[in-house]
Formats: C-alpha cells, sequence, structure tokens
C-alpha cells in the first residue's frame, strides 16, 4: 500500500496534450519508446469540442477549455518531465502528477492548473491543499472563475466549402496554425488561426510511405508499409501541437496542399535528407519556392542509400564534362521542341529542350477496325495542330541566329524507329527557353517515372510555370479561341491566281521554311497564308546531292552545289525575307528576287563565287549590281572561278570566232511526241523509239499475266508507277505529279503527255521497269517567247504542232536555264526550214532580246524574219509593232 502511494518518479518527453487534465507522455527509454496517457489526479478540465462521428453532431467546447489546453500545450509540448501514477479507488484509467523542472526547481503542474483558474477541483480529504489554491484562484477572479466565460468559447469551422476559393484568398501568405495530429509523414490536420478552420494539409512536393486503410478509413496494423511509422514518428516528435504557419498552395481531393514553416527548419526537406519521403512532381509544381532545395535533399539520401533509398540505382547517364556544356548559335527551330544549335566547332547538333512536348495533335476518333482514322491528305503538323505554328514563331523570333547556352541533363536512347536524342536546358540572357515556352502554355511538362532521374535541371521551375499557364488558361490549355491556320499549297493551278497579285504587291514578305538549294527556297507567306517554292532569279546555281524518291535514283551534288546550299540556309532559314515574283515555271514554282537584311541574294551568291550569272540576267534591272559581284568573284578567283583566266576582250572574241565561227551544234534526230499548253516540247530520240515501244509491248504482256488489283496501289507525288492512257486503254510508264481525292494527275514519261485519271488507272511498276531515264525529254523554243494573246497563242500552239508531228528533226540544245527546260532550236531533216524561223515568220512567235555573242548569228537570222512578219502585218504583227507599245507603256 505504501509502494503505491509513493510510486517512484518516471522520466519522460511530452508528446502530445490532449486536454486541460491529460496529456500523453513518451517514455525516454524502450525501444520504440512506450508511451503514457496520464489523467490529472483531483482535477476536471472544460471539455474541448468534438467533431461529429457515425452520426454523432458537434460538440462546442465548455468555457475556458482551449485556454487550460493551450495553457499546457505552451508550457510543456516536447518538454522533459517527471511523472508518477496514483491509481485512485474504483479507477479505469491512469492518474498521477506532473512535475517541470526548470532551473532544478520541480513544478506542479496540477496545482499550476488550479492557481490559474483553468480547472475544477474534486472537493476530497486528499485534496485539501488543490482546494485552497482554488479558492484563491475564485477569490482573485482568475481563469474559468472570471467573468465573461462565453468569450472563451472557440467557433471552430470543420469543414470548408470552396476550398480553392480559401487558398485564392490566402494569397500565398503565410497562416499561424497548430498541428493537432500527425496522420503519416506527409499529412498533417491543424488548426489555422485566429478563425480556427480545421484543415487536413498535405506537403507539398512529397510523400512519405503511409499506413494502409482498412475499409472504415483507419491506419491497418496488420499491413506493415516500410518506413510509414518511422516517417510518422520523425513529424510528430518535430511538429505534433507546435506553433507553425502554412502556405496554401492547391487543392488535392478535399484536402489542401502546402508549405510547412517552423523556425527550426523545414520538415520536408529533413524528411527527405532522412530517406523518409521522396518528390512528387504533381504537388511541387504548386510550391512557391523551395523545390530545388527539395531535389537537392532527395539526392543527398539517393546518394547515401538512406532507408527507402537502400537499394536504388540512378538511371541517368554519365555525360563527359567536355560535353556537359557548350554555346553556339541556333540556325534552325524544328517543330516546337528542339533546335539545330551550330558550335563553335562548326558542327550543328540536334537538341531537344528538356522535359517538355511541343502542342500535340487531338486524338483522333477511331475506325472500323478500331484503328485512328488517318489524317486527312495534305496534314501538316505544323500548321494543323493548334498551337505547333505558335510555338515554333515564338522560339523563332526569339533564338534564329542568337547565341545560348546549352547544358545537357540527359541522353534519350534510341528506341524502335526513334533516333538517340540530347535533351538540354537552354538558355539565352539567363532565361531557360523550355521554362518560357511553357508558361506561354505553347508546351506542356513531361510527367516522370518516380524513379526516373533523366529529367531536367530545373524540372521544378518548368512544373510552376505549367500550373500558372493552366490556371491563366494560356495556349493549350485555353479552352476557346484556339488557333488554326488552313494554309494552302501554291501548285501550278494555283500559281496563275496568285503571280498577279504578287506582281502588284512588288515586294512580299515571306519565310524561309526549308532550303533545297542554292537557289531553290521553301516559303511561307503569311498574308495569303499559303506555302511556294521560289527560285532566285538572275543567276546559274549548282544543285546539291539528292536522295533517292520513289523510284528516282539519288543524284550526286554538281561542283559547289553543297556548299551554296549551305551559304543559303546559313542565311536565309527560318527568317524574314522579302521577295519580288517575276515569273513562274510550268510546276507553278515562283521566279524572282529574294533580299534578306537587305541583301539580294542572288548577288550575295555570284559574290561569293558559288553562282554565276544567267544568260538572261542583262535583262534584269539588277544587271549592274550581278555584273560587279561576278567580276569581283572573277577577279579574286573564288571558288567556282578559282581557274578562271581573264582574257582581253577581242582576243576572246577572236579565239571564239576561230574555235566556233557560227555556233557550236550538236544536232540529234528526234520525234516530237508532244506539245504543251505552255509552248514547250517533248521530244524523244529516234534511236530510242523502238525502245520505248518495245518497253510498252512487254509491260501490256506482264500485266495482262497478271492483272494488277484495282485500288491495290496507292499513288503519292513524285512516284513512277504504271498508268492506263484513256486514248487506245493501253498501260504506260507515268509519274504521278499530283493527286486529288480519287483522282491523279500524271505524266507519261517516255511520251511527254499529261492526262488526269482515276488512281484506279495506276499501279506499281513491275520490277526492272523504274530503272530506265524517260525516254521523252521536255525542251522549251530557243530565243522567243509566246504571243500573249489567247488567240494568237491558241494559233501559234496549234501550227507548232502541225510543224512538228509525223516527222524526223533534228533538234539542237542551244542553252540551259535555271527553272526552264533546255532551249532548243528545230531544223528539217534535210536541214532546209527552221521550224522556230518559219513560225517567227508567220507572225506567231517573238525574238528575245540576247547578248550572247554565239548567238549572234541566230539571232540575226530571227530578228530578220521578225521584220519580214512586222512589214507584212502578219498575226500578232497585225495592228503594228507591238513591241513599241510596250515600250512607251512601260516608260522604256
Amino acid at each position: 500500500m505504501t509502494t503505491q502511494q509513493n510510486p517512484p518518479l518516471t522520466r519522460g518527453i511530452v508528446k502530445q496534450v490532449l486536454s486541460g487534465d491529460s496529456v500523453i507522455i513518451r517514455a525516454l527509454q524502450g525501444a520504440p519508446p512506450p508511451e503514457k496517457q496520464i489523467i490529472f489526479s483531483g482535477v476536471t478540465a472544460p471539455k474541448l469540442a468534438r467533431r461529429a462521428v457515425e452520426g454523432a453532431e458537434d460538440t462546442k467546447d465548455e468555457p475556458w477549455a482551449w485556454d487550460a489546453r493551450e495553457f499546457l500545450r505552451k508550457k510543456l509540448i516536447g518538454e522533459e518531465v517527471s511523472f508518477k501514477f496514483e491509481k485512485p479507488p474504483n479507477a479505469t484509467r491512469e492518474y498521477g502528477v506532473v512535475y517541470l523542472v526548470k532551473d532544478g526547481v520541480p513544478e506542479n503542474i496540477t496545482e499550476s492548473l488550479v492557481k490559474e483558474g483553468l480547472v475544477t477541483v474534486r472537493r476530497t480529504p486528499d485534496n485539501a491543499g488543490l482546494a485552497e489554491l482554488e479558492d484563491a484562484a475564485k477569490a482573485a477572479g482568475k481563469g474559468k472563475w472570471g467573468p465573461n466565460p462565453s468569450e472563451h468559447v472557440r467557433d471552430i469551422k470543420w469543414s470548408i466549402e470552396n476550398m480553392r476559393a480559401f487558398v485564392d484568398k490566402a494569397g500565398g501568405k503565410p497562416i499561424k496554425a497548430i498541428v493537432e495530429h500527425v496522420r503519416d509523414g506527409s499529412t498533417i490536420r491543424a488548426f489555422l488561426l485566429p478563425e480556427f478552420n480545421h484543415i487536413t494539409l498535405m506537403i507539398s512536393g512529397i510523400r512519405c510511405p503511409a499506413f494502409k486503410i482498412d475499409d472504415k478509413g483507419r491506419p491497418d496494423a496488420s499491413v506493415e508499409v516500410p518506413f510509414s511509422k518511422e516517417a510518422r514518428f520523425y513529424v510528430e516528435t518535430r511538429l505534433l501541437q507546435r506553433d507553425i504557419e502554412v502556405i496554401l498552395e492547391s487543392v488535392n481531393n478535399n484536402n489542401f496542399v502546402g508549405t510547412i514553416l517552423h523556425p527550426k527548419g523545414n520538415i520536408a526537406e529533413a524528411l527527405l535528407s532522412e530517406g523518409l519521403g521522396r518528390c512528387v512532381d504533381w504537388s511541387i509544381a504548386f510550391m512557391k519556392s523551395g523545390a530545388d532545395k527539395l531535389r537537392a535533399a532527395e539526392k543527398k539520401a539517393k546518394d547515401a542509400k538512406k532507408r527507402m533509398w537502400k537499394d536504388w540505382q540512378s538511371n541517368a547517364p554519365i555525360i563527359p564534362n567536355k560535353d556537359k556544356e557548350f554555346s553556339g548559335t541556333v540556325v534552325e527551330v524544328v517543330n516546337g521542341d528542339a533546335l539545330m544549335v551550330k558550335m563553335q566547332s562548326g558542327l550543328v547538333k540536334k537538341i531537344f529542350l528538356s522535359s517538355i512536348r511541343p502542342p500535340k495533335e487531338a486524338g483522333r476518333a477511331e475506325g472500323e477496325d478500331g484503328k485512328p482514322v488517318p489524317r486527312p491528305k495534305g496534314f501538316r503538323p505544323l500548321y494543323d495542330i493548334p498551337w505547333m505554328f505558335e510555338a515554333r514563331e515564338f522560339l523563332r523570333k526569339k533564338l534564329i541566329d542568337k547565341k545560348v547556352h546549352v547544358s545537357v541533363d540527359y541522353i534519350q536512347e534510341a528506341r524502335e524507329s526513334f533516333p538517340e536524342k540530347t535533351c538540354a536546358t537552354v538558355t539565352i540572357g539567363g532565361v531557360n527557353v523550355a521554362e518560357a515556352l511553357v508558361s506561354k502554355g505553347l508546351a506542356t511538362v513531361i510527367r516522370y517515372r518516380q524513379d526516373d532521374d533523366q529529367r531536367s535541371a530545373h524540372y521544378n521551375d518548368l512544373l510552376q510555370a505549367e500550373t500558372k499557364a493552366a490556371k491563366s488558361l494560356k495556349g493549350v490549355h485555353a479552352k476557346k479561341d484556339i488557333p488554326s491556320h488552313r494554309v494552302h499549297e501554291i501548285d501550278s493551278a494555283k500559281s496563275k491566281q496568285y503571280f498577279s497579285s504578287f506582281q502588284r504587291a512588288d515586294r512580299v514578305n515571306a519565310i524561309v521554311e526549308f532550303v533545297a538549294s542554292g537557289s531553290r527556297l521553301r516559303l511561307y507567306i503569311p498574308k495569303e497564308h499559303c506555302l511556294a517554292t521560289f527560285l532566285l532569279g538572275g543567276i546559274n546555281c549548282p544543285r546539291g546531292a539528292r536522295p533517292a524518291m520513289g523510284n528516282q535514283p539519288p543524284t550526286a551534288a554538281e561542283p559547289f552545289g553543297e556548299e551554296a546550299l549551305v551559304f543559303t540556309k546559313e542565311r536565309c532559314l527560318q527568317k524574314e525575307v522579302t521577295i519580288a515574283v517575276e515569273s513562274t515555271d510550268k510546276a507553278g514554282n515562283f521566279i524572282g528576287w529574294l533580299w534578306i537584311d537587305n541583301v539580294n541574294l542572288s548577288v550575295a551568291l555570284i559574290e561569293h563565287g558559288y553562282a554565276a550569272m544567267h544568260p538572261n540576267a542583262d535583262r534584269s534591272k539588277y544587271y549592274r549590281e550581278l555584273k560587279n559581284a561576278e567580276d569581283s568573284a572573277k577577279a579574286a578567283k573564288l571558288r567556282r572561278w578559282k581557274n578562271y583566266v581573264e582574257e582581253h576582250e577581242e582576243e576572246q572574241k577572236v579565239e571564239e570566232d576561230r574555235a566556233n565561227p557560227e555556233r557550236a551544234s550538236n544536232y540529234e534526230e528526234v520525234v516530237i511526241t508532244e506539245v504543251t499548253r505552255e509552248g514547250t516540247i517533248y521530244a524523244q530520240l529516234v534511236s530510242k523509239g523502238p525502245k520505248a515501244e518495245a518497253m510498252s509491248v512487254k509491260l501490256r504482256q506482264e500485266f495482262q499475266a497478271n492483272p494488277p488489283l484495282p485500288g491495290a496501289y496507292t499513288p503519292k507525288r513524285g512516284d513512277i508507277c504504271a498508268a492506263k492512257y484513256s486514248v487506245d486503254d493501253e498501260w504506260y510508264r507515268a509519274k504521278v505529279e499530283k493527286v486529288t481525292g480519287g483522282e491523279a494527275n500524271v505524266l507519261f514519261i517516255d511520251y511527254g503527255n499529261a492526262e488526269t485519271l482515276s488512281t484506279s488507272r495506276l499501279a506499281s511498276l513491275p520490277a526492272g521497269y523504274t530503272s530506265d531515264k524517260a525516254l521523252a525529254t521536255e525542251y522549251s523554243l530557243a530565243c522567243v517567247t509566246l504571243p500573249k494573246d489567247p488567240e494568237y497563242l491558241e494559233m501559234c500552239l496549234k501550227y507548232l504542232r502541225e510543224d512538228t508531228s509525223n516527222r524526223v528533226l533534228l533538234l539542237n540544245v542551244e542553252y540551259r536555264a535555271p527553272g526552264t527546260p533546255p532551249a532548243v532550236t528545230l531544223l528539217s531533216e534535210n536541214r532546209e526550214d527552221d521550224i522556230v524561223k518559219n513560225l517567227i515568220t508567220d507572225g506567231l512567235l517573238l525574238v528575245e532580246k540576247r547578248r550572247e555573242r554565239r548567238l549572234a548569228k541566230l539571232l540575226t537570222e530571227y530578228r530578220a524574219a521578225q521584220d519580214v512578219a512586222k512589214k507584212n502585218h502578219s498575226n500578232i504583227w497585225e495592228y503594228g509593232d507591238i513591241t513599241e507599245d510596250d515600250a512607251n507603256e512601260f516608260g522604256r
């Protein structure tokens, strides 16, 4: 009995204050340390409010209940105390006395409560001393013995209806709070002060191992989750019933998400560094600051293989320092997530922006076979995927021709048909390009597996940028005003429609989308929302190498062709240029002049020795600039002029006359198989005629033996295929020039005639028929132009067909010009008739103004024939000299 009345004192740490007369103490000894609830002997505290459970109603505080609880919390939480148990008669719970020792003086906590008037003493003989203290408190009006008890009752809000609005109202500012419960290492319950809003808070940026929950929503003790108890214990010993501040950042499943601020440090960072939690991307994006510290703390634990990371192995590649960081100039933007960067060594490297995706195509509906419906014909991702063009333009305007710093984050291995990708953080002027793109809503952030370390070094910044963009409904996050770019392709049919418009405009703004060769570019014209192929005028520029396309074999580059391509590409690709259109060719390509930064590109190519003047350049208003540029290149012996030897004009003329007194000629026997609407002709060498006929016969025999299945062949532009000619219903070799719906425009390559056929009349060529070159070649008529008047044009073509059909002619190539077929003269087989000269005499062709010395004699004959036509007022000269009218009209 004596032992029970005077038990020994036990030391422990106060873990939690349950009420004004009850605490939980964690003993200092034992593993794990035992916890004991102690109810203070001889006193009763006012009851705290309770939240409704299982159908019961909420209760309210009794007056001064919270004050009593707070008195104990502020005095005891986390403090070392001594305590002893006292067992009153018939008691089923642990009662006792707690002593707080400060400066060697023990303080009886029960007596302190009574002195402050915060509890009621149970009047028994054993509590006489406490009763005296209570009487003194009553006399002094302390605590619950004072006036206005209703002022000491909390107005608790157990739930918040509009949680998102509550977060927005808080505005990211710290709110005072008291932690009431630790559910797991990364989830707490707390009261927000001073309004007493009760919330459940998930710590932003981290997730600790959590307890399994049973069907009643309670922790299931039968299932052991590694490190879950450790994580909760770690937080309880540091935060439970401590004064903290919270920053509310978001909402998730009726829980708030936010950051906990404590004077002694960041609990999230501490948990990560101890290996008791991991970073989570979905909530780290909500953090206003400190995300980088969380990543660093997690990495520290991983490297040390602490607790949950004991078996962790990094999958991040080891990148040599020399390849890790470098500077370069952006020369091209690929869609919205990759850049072509030219390094100081001259090497161009493709760099993908780390951890982001460009705008993606909306999900396509499924067809009857369960597969996505094919994209519509002519689908262009850059223009047809919403926001893709805006993303590309944002990067193009900011980066093209600008110096950037590249820091490689990871190398994505080649997979399936996709090559290896170098992914990096690219900055310009200290600004992260990927972050800027995401903040505009022009890209989204890739979500990774938790164990995937291959990500941007600034991944947190990307997540925050995406969160802001989504909240502002920017770019791909927008619900309305989705951009749509209806871009038209200018083909041979549409070129005439646009040609007059471009000529009236004089100068047209454009963006260079692609460079095919030194003088051939692909342009996007924003004002007209169209794409066009543009050929530089006034020059002969060598072609670069061409890969195999369809059934066409690859071709090697002409001398300096690749260098010219690089020259044009470096100056123009994806830059804004100005063009002036002068003419079009048969394929609908525009021919004219292009300026970049007020520099005429044709002149620049000649000046650097990549190109030479075209024979027709003397008729251009830029002739003098072209001539000076060529003279300069010749004098410096640049590139194509490396072996050029300048001769005096008279000596050169004598040498030319001696070597070629009348002009070089190499006449070949041909038959004209087609005269086109543009006035060009297709000729077939007489020697190749039997071969063409034999090939056609053999092809028909093969198709008779193995008839093609209608519809089995899907034609594509540029394909060499077999086509059934509508006139004789026989098979011939043909080239697909255009496909529209179920029809295709084809050119019969061995004869030159064109036709529009149903795709069901096309078939794949059998093996062995694709290697032979086309047997018909297209030519233009040398030194002449067609009449502009439609009536005379029809008459000219009619007589040209009549004069060339069903007869053997002699053909000589006089000169070649870029973008046009070789120019030729045609003589009768006995050389007595010049077909072109006869048409000039009949007033159906006009003689060009040319200055080539070797053509002087031919031009003299043609001009004499033209003078006869003028004198006789034949056809186009019916009403006089039309060239004089043109000169007066245009001020020449």
